[in-house]
This record gives C-alpha cells, sequence and structure tokens, in this order.
C-alpha cells in the first residue's frame, strides 16, 4: 500500500526534525485514507523527549473534536529519531494500537510511513509524494 503527501508538506517535516536534533519532533497528520493533506506540530511532551515523543493530550483532543464537527479526519501522527532510522522503535510498537493509523518517521534515513496494522506492528507504507497543486491566479 502507499500514502500520498505533497512534497513541500513533506520537506516541512523533514525540516522540522532537522531543527530539533536533541528531542523529538511530533504532530498529527490530517486526510483520508492513504493520503496525508494536511500535518499540525503538537507540543512533546514525553518526560524525555529526547529519547521519546507524547503528543499533548490537549491538541489531540481537539483536533478529534474537530474532526467531528466536520473538519479533517486524523489519520494518524508523526514524530522524529534524532539520531535513529526512520523505522519503528521498540517503543514504538509497544504504542501501537492496530488502528489503521500512518505513522510518518523522520530520522537520520529520511523519512518512512508505517500502518500500525494490529497491537504491536506495523507494515511499511510506500510514500508518494505529489507536486504541489498550484492555484490559478
Amino acid at each position: 500500500m502507499s500514502v500520498t503527501i505533497s512534497s513541500e508538506l513533506l520537506r516541512r517535516l523533514v525540516a522540522e526534525a532537522a531543527a530539533s536534533p536533541d528531542a523529538e519532533v511530533c504532530g498529527l497528520l490530517f486526510g483520508a485514507e492513504g493520503r496525508i493533506e494536511m500535518a499540525e506540530a503538537c507540543a512533546n511532551v514525553a518526560l524525555n523527549p529526547a529519547r521519546a515523543f507524547e503528543i499533548d493530550p490537549t491538541a489531540l483532543f481537539a483536533a478529534h473534536r474537530h474532526a467531528r464537527s466536520g473538519g479533517m479526519a486524523v489519520i494518524g501522527h508523526y514524530h522524529s529519531h534524532p539520531t535513529g532510522s526512520p523505522v519503528p522503535s521498540p517503543r514504538d510498537a509497544a504504542q501501537a494500537m492496530g488502528n489503521g493509523a500512518v505513522w510518518v518517521i523522520l530520522g537520520t534515513g529520511g523519512a518512512r510511513a508505517w500502518r500500525s496494522v494490529e497491537v504491536g506492528a506495523f507494515v511499511e507504507e510506500v510514500i508518494e509524494q505529489i507536486d504541489d497543486i498550484a492555484t490559478p491566479a
């Protein structure tokens, strides 16, 4: 399977991760099945943000409330591994709920996407970058 994302949005996420070499960045992904349309950076409230991420629950609840009232659906989240590769860590696997959420992980090897297919397990998704659509003047 694959997930599409605009090349500009992916560049923004990679730059956000690169700008934080000492702590994991994290945020929410919005869109529809197989399509990331928007990302929102969130505070990492983990006790040790250099080695873990925890999305600020206030932001998470607000995003789900907004989706229920007609906003874009939360389809997953992103986070970085500042000194590691963009593959799920054992800590990531322990947090995987098997709910089909997309996890974009940013690391020293770039960005890779994963889908949580069952509790504790991921399947890699091919990232298909699409060109940004220019709006007519």
